[in-house]
């Protein structure tokens, strides 16, 4: 499913038009980024939990010539599946 059968699919179960189910899904996925980007949590119960996960420095291979390569240290966002969507999927 890409965004835009998400955004018709949220329009269909809302009963919205597809523009405010677009403007609606746009305003959720910005906040959720801005938030984590800050370094806070997302939680939505039953669903999971977004978050800013560090990596530290570390060295890695360039895989074309085995050379030692030093990769700098990073902020990944990070998701971690609620109970309720683990079971949905798990079937």
């Amino acid at each position: 499913m890409n965004k835009g059968e998400l955004k018709d699919a949220v329009a269909e179960a809302a009963g919205l038009s597809g523009a405010d189910a677009e403007r609606a899904l746009d305003a959720v996925l910005d906040t959720i980024t801005k938030t984590v980007a800050k370094g806070d949590k997302v939680t939505i119960p039953g669903f999971g939990t977004f978050e800013k996960r560090e990596r530290s420095a570390r060295t890695g291979r360039n895989p074309q010539t085995g050379a030692e390569i030093n990769i700098a240290a990073t902020s990944v966002p990070g998701f971690k599946a609620g109970a309720k969507f683990k079971s949905a999927v798990a079937g």
